[in-house]
């Protein structure tokens, strides 16, 4: 996107931030193009600091007077709050700038009287930032509070000229659903990697099937960076992907809450020194984490009996170094807060933790991240988190029940874990939509089980990757997949469960496994 490679690869994600935007401020300049040295130091869209994005100096293509009816909302995608019973926010996209944009909310499609405006984030990436050229894609997002819980609603997204209370777009109407206010049995999914294809598209339809509360995106959304190092120099960055995507993902996330955490593609330089200036256009996430602002993608939920925890792998990745370092420790120390109040809360079971970069996998791509394990591994043995989800690489992997990097109980196909006593289980979810990876050893899945001793792999430490032996692989599955979890909270004399499936995009089971603990 514009800095030598190698002078990229010295530089992190916030100095290659600054690098960017003074070439292109400077080009524009010169050229009296749409963006001006105003533009770049005080056009803030995105809340927070960190997240300014450049603005065009007039409004491309002559949209002021574009009118309104001619203009219809797409990528509708919904997030959750920090509380889910009562909280939701609504994202959305229009081609072209428009007026007073808005949702209208009811209890029944035909009373949609409550009226919101929304806020709108506009995300301008000019010509030679990738292959987009100049180019504005206009965000907006409406935050709905003081909801009920275990409620439905009915929603529309409009702006001046398109009014979905009009009965001709009736049909634009979507619904969500909030979480219940005591615990219950639920459903959610989980997968990574999707990016924009027919197999992305396929797992979305499988996924609306399963009826998910809620879903989780290990990362690599989109892949508007195909190159994935998180550099000014990777080739091919193409901002338009992202509405390709959200176009592609609407059918389940506008009633799906599309819970995401950011992966190495995830990193757009030109929008903010941590490079994630672009993913706060488009998304609204819980601001709950240690930084809202430099790590957008750290928070965390609770649904019922489970506890959710999304973190940012970029931040202690030695394999991919851009954003290395960059909470200075606050997202591990936050994680162990988290984690201890959860465990203190007898009104929680399950805690489950996602990211991108993964804890323990055996892909011949990415294998296994050393920072992850020297991090955040001690503290899921710790604190018994019952399933970590990742994705990175482009395939499914299951693991053994592991603690201190030995397998404490074998999990055949079927089994059951006991993370009180025995440790924790890492799934590698990545096989969601793009290009599948490859294992070193033969593929073992359900109905096709080939047990082996040991599985010739790496592990990415500071300096390069370490070769190693490991036993902890029990399931290896080659192609397009995701996971589904079914919750059921203890009852008399039953254990609350996580029943956890490997579901391939053929709607063929691959993996099956149960998590269990006592009531407590």
């Amino acid at each position: 996107m514009g800095v030598p490679e190698p002078l990229a690869g010295r530089m992190s994600m916030a100095e290659q931030h600054e690098y960017l935007r003074a070439r292109f401020s400077r080009r524009t300049m010169i050229r009296g193009g749409a963006v001006t040295l105003g533009a770049v130091a005080g056009g803030v869209f995105v809340p927070g600091a960190t997240a300014r994005a450049a603005t065009p100096s007039r409004r491309p293509g002559g949209t002021d007077t574009v009118d309104g009816a001619l203009v219809a909302p797409f990528g509708r995608h919904l997030a959750y709050g920090g509380d889910p019973r009562t909280e939701m926010t609504v994202s959305w996209q229009v081609p072209v700038a428009v007026k007073k944009p808005f949702i209208r909310i009811g209890a029944h499609p035909w009373d949609l009287s409550h009226k919101i405006d929304a806020e709108p984030r506009p995300l301008h990436t000019p010509a030679g930032v990738g292959a987009s050229g100049d180019h504005t894609q206009y965000y907006l997002h409406a935050r709905l509070t003081r909801l009920k819980p275990g409620r439905t609603y009915y929603y529309g997204v409009g702006h001046a000229g398109f009014d979905p209370a009009e009965p001709h777009l009736a049909g634009t109407l979507g619904t969500f659903t909030t979480a219940p206010a005591r615990s219950e049995p639920f459903t959610f999914t989980a997968f990574g990697d999707q990016g924009v294809s027919y197999h992305g598209l396929a797992n979305d339809a499988l996924i609306l099937a399963q009826n998910p509360a809620f879903h989780l995106h290990a990362g690599d959304i989109a892949y508007g960076d195909p190159a994935g190092q998180g550099k000014t120099s990777d080739t091919g960055f193409d901002s338009r992907v992202w509405d390709q995507f959200l176009h592609q993902t609407e059918s389940v996330a506008k009633q799906v809450p599309w819970m995401v955490s950011y992966g190495n593609h995830d990193m757009e330089a030109w929008y903010s020194p941590n490079g994630y200036g672009g993913e706060q256009a488009r998304w609204q996430l819980p601001d709950n984490g240690p930084d809202a602002d430099n790590l957008p993608g750290v928070y965390t939920f609770v649904h019922g009996n489970t506890a959710v925890i999304s973190l940012d792998a970029n931040d202690i990745s030695f394999e991919i170094p851009a954003n290395l370092g960059i909470s200075g420790g606050t997202q591990t120390r936050w994680l162990e807060r988290q984690l201890k109040k959860y465990r203190a809360d007898r009104a929680i079971d399950f805690v489950v933790v996602f990211f991108h970069h993964c804890a323990y996998c055996t892909s011949t791509a990415h294998a296994s991240e050393g920072g992850v394990r020297d991090e955040w591994v001690p503290l899921f043995e710790k604190y018994t988190v019952d399933l970590v989800i990742n994705g990175h690489n482009h395939v499914y992997e299951r693991t053994d029940v592991i603690k201190g990097g030995e397998v404490t109980r074998e999990l055949p196909i079927g089994g059951t874990a006991y993370p009180e006593t025995d440790g924790v289980v890492y799934v590698t979810a990545g096989a969601a939509g793009k290009s599948l990876y490859a294992f070193s050893a033969e593929q073992s899945y359900e109905g096709h089980e080939k047990d082996v001793e040991s599985v010739a792999s790496f592990v990415c430490v500071d300096g390069g990757r370490q070769s190693e032996d490991v036993a902890w692989s029990r399931v290896r599955y080659l192609d397009y997949s995701f996971l589904r979890v079914d919750v059921t909270p203890a009852s008399r004399g039953r254990l609350a469960t996580l029943e956890v499936r490997g579901i391939a995009e053929t709607g063929e089971t691959v993996d099956h496994f149960t998590v269990a603990r006592r009531a407590r």
